[in-house]
């Protein structure tokens, strides 16, 4: 057996080319992550990353040592229920936790076996998974002042500098920032400028109901993946449907199983976006494509903030699910660098190429990490539901108080 020794929880703070805006608040000029490290009693290391960071995260992380010091990391089951058996979840939810540990335990594996993780999973399908440009509006780098995202003309200028850098085929559009109708004007420029490409947007449920039947049937005739989540909740998403004929889709209201059976009797939610940690891991992920498959779900791979580590993860997910209908999300290419060995991974005509080294098939930099440690340090974190720019606004849903398009600003993100 390979029993589980060590737990280590590191915070990390990777700076992007610009801050990116949605109808929440805004990431401020950086993602924050926490990279969890599980050492064996046979001398492995496992990867493991999720979102958000700091002393309570890192603490709830090597807290839960003493319930899984000595657990054999091929036990995968038995761990699920030592973290999140889901009557004590009610009371304190480790979903995320139990990703990054998933994560790190199938590292393990997949090196004491000598095979990648998909191969652990069922064995690829495919051995590069395509991925969407995720176009966000932006705010200036506050150091350089480029990189604003506000106009269509600034949106589809950044969409067309990265697909020509990295191939993509299909861009996402994150919204609910601005006015809807502000945003469908860029959305149609930016479907005029990429003939033949895919496209959806997202605005995080922000929209009411009358927004979204506006907007939706104002893009029914462009070349749409899917609508995401428009608008609240699974009555107003099925309500929505009777009303615009593009499939919808989800990752805010269908992200456990209770949720996905809900769904699949309602039928609220056309297409499925899993995430690996916010279902709890790749394995989950792989259980509920297999739902959707049966259902006639669609699903695709979504992005929550990753680096290369949880990144490594939606590659493994992407190779083995044979139902996967769409690209991937990923917020991987506003990142300015990476915590891997290497660097960041590249888009080769807009896929990444699955890794082949045993296990999760990244290292760790250690002079990276130390690096993006500090800066965390020096940082900190920042209120994912606030916008630097607007200064006592806070979020509502729906939301009417949009950001003024017409006014650029330059906040300070410390």
């Amino acid at each position: 057996m390979t029993r589980i020794a060590r737990i280590r929880a590191t915070p990390v703070t990777v700076p992007l080319e610009a801050p990116l805006r949605h109808s929440n608040g805004a990431h401020w000029g950086r993602f924050v992550r926490t990279l969890v490290e599980v050492e064996t009693d046979d001398g492995y290391l496992g990867l493991g990353e999720f979102g958000g960071g700091g002393e309570s995260a890192t603490a709830a992380v090597e807290g839960l040592l003493p319930l899984l010091k000595g657990h054999d990391v091929f036990r995968l089951e038995a761990m699920r229920f030592a973290i999140c058996n889901p009557t004590a979840s009610l009371y304190n939810n480790r979903t995320q936790m139990h990703a990054a540990l998933e994560f790190a335990c199938l590292d393990v594996m997949g090196q004491k076996l000598g095979v990648p993780v998909c191969d652990l999973l069922g064995g690829r399908v495919r051995d590069a998974v395509e991925f969407a440009a995720y176009l966000f509006f932006r705010y200036p780098d506050e150091r350089t002042g480029e990189g604003e995202v506000r106009t269509p003309e600034q949106l589809v200028a950044n969409a067309r500098a990265l697909k020509a850098e990295h191939g993509f085929r299909s861009h996402k559009v994150k919204g609910g920032v601005f006015p809807p109708g502000h945003e469908l004007e860029c959305y149609r420029a930016l479907a005029a400028a990429m003939p033949g490409d895919s496209l959806r947007h997202d605005p995080n449920c922000a929209w009411s109901l009358a927004d979204a039947i506006a907007f939706g049937r104002g893009i029914e005739g462009l070349n749409n993946d899917f609508f995401e989540d428009p608008v609240w909740g699974m009555p107003q998403l099925s309500r929505l449907r009777e009303f615009v004929r593009i499939p919808t889709a989800t990752n805010t209201v269908v992200v456990n199983f209770e949720q996905l059976a809900a769904n699949a009797a309602q039928r609220a939610v056309d297409v499925i976006l899993l995430d690996t940690t916010f279902w709890g891991g790749i394995r989950p992920c792989i259980k509920a494509a297999g739902v959707c498959e049966t259902f006639g779900l669609g699903v695709a791979v979504h992005s929550s903030g990753e680096l290369g580590v949880q990144l490594a993860t939606m590659l493994h997910l992407g190779a083995v699910v044979p139902n996967l209908g769409y690209s991937a999300d990923a917020h991987y290419h506003h990142l300015k660098d990476d915590v891997i060995v290497g660097g960041k991974m590249k888009y080769v005509d807009g896929r990444i190429e699955v890794p082949r080294a045993p296990g999760l098939g990244v290292k760790l930099d250690r002079e990276k990490v130390a690096r993006y440690h500090e800066l965390y340090r020096e940082l900190g974190g920042y209120p994912y539901d606030r916008d630097p720019g607007r200064p006592g606004w806070f979020p509502l849903i729906p939301n009417r108080d949009w950001a003024d398009p017409d006014a650029a600003s330059r906040p300070a993100m410390r």
